[in-house]
């Protein structure tokens, strides 16, 4: 018991210590999901002490539990996967819940082929396979857990700028997805209005291949048309990437105010990585998210999360890399 929990207070310092220094890096999903699994098994030896069949009852229901919900996830991927080809098109990005529910029965499969044949390589690229798998599990957990705490996290008050991301347009009309961040960002401006403050609202956004204007361009006329003044929004026109928009819309509002301070508005599943690249880009401000429809979630947050995999390539490379070397050691 006292081992368990021990190690999930030793997590939990490291978490808050990481957390006040810095919001915006992934390291604090990796020691908050820690904490709550060494907390969890400090639980599971402090019923034994109580009750041995209540803590063999709450291990089987872990144990039997755990697989299940990764069935029904993976079929619930594919459904979400043809959702998306339906709604959305056949764009590779919408494709990535449906690779991965797939992805996961063709594991299965291929793990039952290699216990047929009997193949000492099979068997290693098995191993191979289930190792690379459950560290990428682990970090896409750490990864959603945080996400889910960042997303219900008080930022600091009295904003000098709302930075709107742009993220397409459909020739020169603003699609539902952004429109959703236009309104989130209109709702936290007026709020602070009506409390007698002055920030300003920066559409970020160039224009892209079959866009008729720059998307900052459209969304100004979007939060106009809404009913916000033309001479509280800025345009920064020039960003083809987050990171251009975060970088190109530090600038303007350094321009206005040196020590300024911002809230960064995206999409929901966006906003976690908005906020890692707002720290790559040295930008002070935390970021907002906006809803999203529910179909579009899957996606979309396999899509960030590979994102950020890719930000990290070294040091995952050589995690995997490790992984794949202690898999194969054996063959020779």
């Amino acid at each position: 018991m006292i081992f368990g929990f021990g190690i999930a207070a030793f997590w939990f310092v490291l978490f808050v210590v990481s957390f006040l220094r810095d919001r915006r890096v992934l390291r604090n999903g990796i020691y908050l999901v820690l904490t709550v699994l060494f907390a969890g098994i400090g639980t599971v030896f402090a019923l034994a002490e109580i009750n041995d069949r209540a803590a063999s009852l709450l291990i089987a229901l872990v144990l039997l539990g755990l697989p299940l919900t990764i069935v029904v996830l993976a079929f619930a991927l594919v459904g979400n996967g043809v959702v998306m080809l339906r709604r959305e098109g056949r764009r590779p990005a919408n494709l990535l819940s449906l690779a991965a529910g797939a992805g996961f029965f063709a594991f299965v499969v291929f793990t039952l082929i290699v216990q047929q044949t009997g193949s000492s390589f099979l068997a290693a690229v098995n191993t191979a396979l289930l190792g690379v798998i459950g560290y990428v599990s682990f970090l896409f957990v750490c990864f959603l857990a945080y996400a889910f705490v960042y997303a219900r996290i008080r930022f600091f008050r009295r904003p000098d700028f709302v930075v709107v991301l742009g993220s397409g347009l459909r020739g020169r009309r603003v699609p539902p997805l952004l429109a959703s961040r236009l309104d989130k960002a209109q709702t936290v401006w007026q709020k602070e209005r009506d409390k007698g403050r002055t920030p300003l609202l920066i559409t970020s956004g160039g224009q892209g291949p079959g866009e008729e204007v720059a998307e900052a361009v459209a969304m100004a006329d979007y939060l106009v048309d809404h009913g916000v003044p033309a001479d509280a929004v800025l345009r920064e026109d020039r960003s083809t990437t987050t990171f251009e928009n975060l970088t190109f819309s530090a600038t303007l509002m350094a321009e206005r105010k040196p020590k300024y301070r911002c809230l960064i508005v995206t999409n929901n599943f966006h906003a976690l990585r908005a906020a890692f690249t707002a720290r790559k880009a040295d930008v002070n401000g935390q970021v907002l998210g906006s809803p999203t429809a529910l179909y579009f979630w899957p996606s979309a947050t396999i899509r960030e999360f590979i994102a950020v995999l890719a930000d990290h390539k070294l040091a995952n490379g050589i995690i995997i890399g490790l992984i794949l070397l202690s898999s194969f050691a054996r063959l020779f």
